[in-house]
Parts: C-alpha cells; structure tokens; sequence
C-alpha cells in the first residue's frame, strides 16, 4: 500500500515538473519580445563643406563600439557630400521620391520649412533637459518645439564675429577694436579714405549696403535683436516690424554707412564684394563667419588679421548672431531595395513601420552618440525590446569632428576649451551670447530685406516704407 502511494507521489512530481517545465517552454514562446533578436538598417547622411574622411572617422569608432557588444544593427554607413549651390534642391526631390538620406544637414534658420520632413528624438534616447544641458541657448531656441520635442543636433554653432585688418588699425594708431557701435563709428571716419573726387579707395568697414556684402541680412537681423525689436516666434510667426520705430531706425542705422554725406560713409553698392575686399586689404573690418576664415588666408596667406567679439549697443546685455548647420532624421525612408535590412542569421524581418522604426531609433541613436558628451561609455538601445548595453567610448565624437574641421563647439564644455583659443575663441563667446528668430521662409525673407536695403541705398524708398513692405511681404509668404 505504501509502495502504491509513493508511485503515485513520484507520478505527480514527474506530472508537475512536466507541467512546469511546458508552461515556461510556452510562455517563452509566447512572450519572447519580437526585439530580442537583432536586425539591420542602412544609414546615410547628407550634408555639405565637411569632407567624407571626417565622418569615416567617426563611423568607424561607433561600429567598433557596436561590435564590442554585439549590437551591429547598422550596416553601410556612408556620408554623401554636396556643393552648397546643389544641396537644398537635391535634399528636397529627393526626400520628396522617398529615396533621400536616413540623416542630413540643414541650416538653422531652415527648421521651420523642414518640421514636416524630419521625425524629433524619441524621448528615450534625447530629451529637451539633455539638450539644454548641453548647448549653446540658441540651439534650444531653434531646435526645440513647443512641446519640448528635439529636433536636431548642431556639432557646431558658428556666430558672426568683427574681423579686422591689424596693418591698416596699427597704421592710423588704432590699438584694439571696437567694442560698441559708437566706437564702431568712430573708428569707421578714422579708416576711411576718400581721393579727390569723393571716391573710396580705403573703405572703413564693410557694411551699409545688400548685394555687394556676404551675409548682409545678418548683420542687419543682429542689429535687430541687439535694438530689442520684436520678432517674429515659434508661438507667433507673424512679423510686425512696423509695430514701432525700432525697426527703421536699425535700418537706417544700417543704411547710413552707404549714404553719400553722411559722417560714416564708407561703403557703396558699386565696390568688390566685402570678402574680396578685405583679402585685398582695402578694408579695415567686415563681419563674418569662422569658416571665411579659411577662406581670406587661402586668397591672401600674408594678410595681417584678427578677429574679435561684435560691438554692442548695450556691453552689459550682449547679444550676436548665429548662422550654422545641425543634423536632423528624415521622416520617411525606403527600405533599401537590396534588402539589408535582412540577413540569414535570424536577425528579424523588418517590414513597414518595424522598418522606419528601427531606422529612426539607429539615426537617433548615432547622432546622440556624435553630438552629446559621455562619460566615457555610450548606452545603446535596442528598438524593439528596448534593452540597453554599454560601450567604450575612447575619444570624444565632438571634439574629434571639431579638431577636424577647425569649428566653433555648439557644446558648452567644448566651449570651455576653446574659448581661449586665438581664433576661435571670440567665435564660441559669441555663440553663449547669440540669439535668433523664427524665419518661416528663411531664404525668402532674406530675399525681401537685401531687395528693400537695396532699394533705400537707390533713395527708391524710406526706412519707414521699406520696414511696411517687409511686414505685408513676409506675411502673405507665411499665409
């Protein structure tokens, strides 16, 4: 009897530990994650000045970073490089086929044109509190929605900075630039040069006209911005520069250095273009942007120059003026028709959203890992299960791409670092320092102001008119 009890006790051991080791079997099956196994996307990146070797380099250290775990998601990582003339039509036909970059450059001022196109990071991986922490209060101002959503990353900000001739300051016994808009002035009567006949053969500085002076529109928006006229928002993209005076007299302010009998007069719709000039050495200042620095030493190796912060209207609330270029995630993507996104390795099949999924999550992803600062190890997450593994990282994506290309940081602590630099550092002051505003249609509006400048320099139309214009023109562009 006892022998039959124990049977039937061992029975129902065995019976249960069946029953159990089936039960997890089944549950495993059927709670297994479809993100457990891997998968693999392509990535390719857009952009322009920067040379391919730059990014090369900077795949090359995330794919080894990716091996290192076991997390080799991305496959053909590749940089594709444009001139400046063909990228903004190339980008949009593309994007527009479906065919374009996973990845790619625009400028600043061009977010607002492109929202519909690019997909923010996923709050998992970058969230508007990181960002912040990390850059300049520009970028924040231009790359971050209503809603706290980020939408790109800057490697670097550029901002206007004061560029100026040492030979022709050191000759008319001029010992540092100016730091205000009246020192500006002063030191503009100083440097210029008249002949005879009223004709300038040594301008004072470049500025004052549209079409003959690069980057003209800027120095007129920082004039704005550092006059307190109000701008146009994210929340309120409607311009109402005739609201007040502000905005006329910053465009006669502007104006005056190309005016024929005004105290300032320097410059005029009929000399070289402002970066010839200065190269030339037949200007003492022009305000411009770092990699114009590259561009006046390759035309003239022996021009003595420096560069040096913007003057100010008030030295104790400085503001300037950024122009620069960030890196954004294209929307859509075609899954490639090569079909990489599979292997035979049991990595998973991505179809349809699964596939812009893992797309977006690998894009944002990288760029994470470029553009903000580590300690030393870089988290990597899944798409799917959302399981997370670190890696090494042994040199800062960053600061490698900055000492590449000889850039001013966009990153705070890279700010730091090279904020005493000879040439960069009057660049990465102005970045602290540099505000900016919300250009529906950047290029256009661009276009309306060198028109309106242009026309006042003719004596066509007053400050007052040319400010009314501006207002109906780049309102009905908006609507």
């Amino acid at each position: 009897m006892q022998n039959k009890k124990k049977n039937m006790l061992f029975r129902k051991k065995i019976l249960l530990i069946l029953l159990l080791v089936l039960t997890t079997f089944f549950l495993s099956g059927c709670l297994k994650k479809k993100g457990s196994k891997g998968y693999k996307v392509n990535m390719e990146i857009w952009g322009v000045f920067d040379d391919s070797s730059v990014f090369e380099s900077l795949f090359g250290d995330y794919r080894e970073g990716c091996r290192s775990i076991g997390a080799n998601f991305v496959t053909n990582m590749k940089y594709r490089k444009f001139t400046i003339e063909e990228y903004k039509k190339e980008l949009l036909d593309a994007l527009a086929a479906g065919n374009g970059p996973d990845i790619f450059m625009i400028q600043n001022s061009w977010v607002p044109q492109f929202e519909d196109k690019i997909v923010p990071a996923p709050v998992d991986i970058l969230t508007e509190k990181e960002f912040r922490e990390n850059f300049v209060d520009v970028a924040g101002q231009d790359l971050i929605g209503s809603k706290g959503e980020v939408y790109g990353v800057p490697l670097s900000v550029d901002s206007l900075v004061l560029y100026y001739n040492k030979d022709i300051f050191n000759a008319n016994e001029i010992t540092r630039p100016p730091k205000t808009w009246i020192e500006f002035n002063q030191d503009v009567q100083k440097l210029t040069k008249l002949d005879e006949y009223g004709k300038i053969i040594q301008a004072g500085a470049a500025i004052g006209t549209a079409y003959n002076i690069n980057r003209s529109t800027d120095i007129l928006n920082l004039l704005m911005l550092q006059n307190g006229v109000q701008m146009p928002t994210r929340e309120d993209p409607y311009p109402v520069f005739s609201k007040t005076g502000e905005a006329s007299n910053v465009v006669d302010f502007y104006t005056q250095f190309a005016k024929i009998g005004s105290p300032v007069y320097t410059w005029n719709p009929h000399l070289h273009y402002s970066l010839d000039t200065f190269y030339e050495g037949k200007v003492a200042m022009m305000f411009n942007y770092s990699w114009h620095g590259k561009t006046i030493q390759k035309k003239n190796s022996k021009l003595n120059f420096g560069v040096a912060p913007l003057p100010q209207l008030d030295p104790n609330n400085p503001v300037g003026y950024s122009n620069y270029w960030v890196l954004v995630v294209a929307k859509n993507k075609q899954k490639p028709k090569d079909n990489r996104a599979v292997n035979n390795k049991g990595d998973m099949i991505l179809k349809g959203d699964d596939y812009q999924k893992a797309r977006i999550n690998e894009d944002w992803e990288f760029l994470k890992y470029i553009a903000i600062k580590h300690n030393k190890k870089f988290t990597l997450k899944h798409a799917f299960s959302g399981k997370r593994k670190d890696f090494v990282v042994k040199d800062d994506p960053t600061e490698k791409y900055l000492k590449a290309t000889n850039k001013p940081a966009a990153r705070r602590d890279l700010i730091e670092k090279q904020k005493n630099d000879p040439f960069l550092g009057s660049f990465v002051y102005e970045n602290l320092i540099a505000k900016d505003w919300y250009q529906t249609e950047a290029e256009a509006m661009e276009n309306i102001w060198a028109e309106l400048i242009n026309q006042i320099n003719l004596g066509e139309i007053t400050s007052r008119e040319a400010v009314k214009t501006a207002d109906v023109r780049m309102r009905q562009l908006i609507k």
